[in-house]
């Protein structure tokens, strides 16, 4: 990446399309390459806290290789993130039945999801790019024409990323961001020796499909507990049921309080480089790359590992149409979704 390049050619399609890379940002602070294709983080430089600056983010080498993986590496998710027990769900007092691909469950929008698509660039200058894509009625199975937008913006250290989106009948939307953090560098082995911060004081468990199991429990004497820094290597060796059947962290935290917050603080004592996640969502996805496998490429040509990075993911509690006890993802004509976070990056504290 030329961190002078605005916008530029990143690849084509099989069927002719061109995926853009739009460039934001300038050093010293965060400069971010998005693609057209998922509206995808596809990398993001930042200062260290040991001064150097290095790529912090995961991603793919090529738009072929973004289409065959299913790790969601930085992309946009829609129409819903996280599952929907086996793609079924009453709305209005009908059933919807939507994609499943995920050991019998809608996972992240079906198999077909927004970060799937080529979304249309709606404005791009030096520190902002926007993005927009239409999704159907019945796209996936899900009801209503939706229109999303995708705001990245630089403000000083921060990267902000607003997801918005209306529908012109009922349905269901949760949005988020699947940005895999390394802030050692892409490339640099795994996040085991990062520290990680939740403050949350529950978690969700999940059967061993990733599917809530009922309620939501206390973190207190798990390994789930991240309300004061933990190592993530300790946490995800743990003999837990939760985390050996995830074979890591792929876990829902309800993060305290509401409106844009502190939502987690991911250190690297290696680069004493901190990343402070703000975000405006009740729920907070933590997974550990448990399931990258060596089978995909790496932006650099290397191929990701477990654990080689983490998504921090806000976004709505998991299957939250059968819950009604939780906060809704129902999306009326009438209404606007709006999810807001940012992440901010800094030294850790000598």
């Amino acid at each position: 990446m030329s961190e002078g390049a605005m916008d530029q050619v990143f690849d084509e399609l099989a069927d002719g399309r061109e995926v853009r890379l739009l460039t934001i940002g300038s050093a010293p602070g965060p400069v971010v390459d998005v693609l057209t294709l998922g509206a995808t983080a596809h990398r993001l430089v930042v200062t260290g806290g040991d001064g150097v600056r290095r790529n912090v983010v995961l991603g793919h080498a090529d738009a072929a290789e973004r289409l065959a993986s299913g790790d969601y590496i930085g992309g946009t998710i829609g129409r819903y993130a996280n599952r929907i027990a086996a793609g079924r769900f009453e709305l209005e007092g009908r059933e919807v039945v939507v994609s499943t691909h995920d050991r019998g469950n809608s996972l992240h929008g079906g198999p077909d999801g927004f970060d799937q698509r080529v979304w249309d660039v709606v404005s791009h200058d030096r520190d902002e790019v926007v993005l927009a894509l239409v999704s159907p009625d019945g796209d996936q199975g899900f009801p209503g024409t939706v229109t999303a937008r995708v705001t990245y913006r630089v403000a000083g250290h921060a990267v902000q990323v607003v997801m918005e989106a209306t529908t012109d009948a009922t349905t269901v939307v949760n949005l988020t961001n699947h940005a895999y953090l390394n802030l050692d560098g892409e490339g640099a082995g795994t996040i085991d020796d990062h520290v990680l911060t939740v403050p949350a004081d529950d978690y969700t468990p999940v059967d061993a499909t990733g599917i809530p199991l009922g309620d939501h429990a206390p973190v207190e004497g798990t390994p789930f507990d991240f309300r004061e820094a933990v190592r993530i290597g300790d946490a995800v060796r743990r003999e837990h049921p939760q985390v050996v059947d995830a074979r890591g962290i792929d876990h829902n935290y309800v993060v305290r309080g509401e409106g844009l917050r502190l939502a987690a603080i991911l250190e690297s004592p290696r680069t004493a480089t901190r990343l402070e996640l703000f975000a405006d969502q009740p729920g907070l996805q933590v997974y550990t790359g448990n399931f990258l496998d060596g089978t995909r490429r790496s932006t650099r040509g290397g191929v990701y590992r477990q654990g080689d990075g983490i998504a921090l993911e806000p976004q709505l509690h998991p299957d939250s149409p059968h819950h009604a006890e939780w906060p809704s993802a129902v999306l009326r004509p009438a209404e606007r979704y709006r999810s807001e976070m940012a992440w901010r990056f800094g030294s850790m504290p000598s």
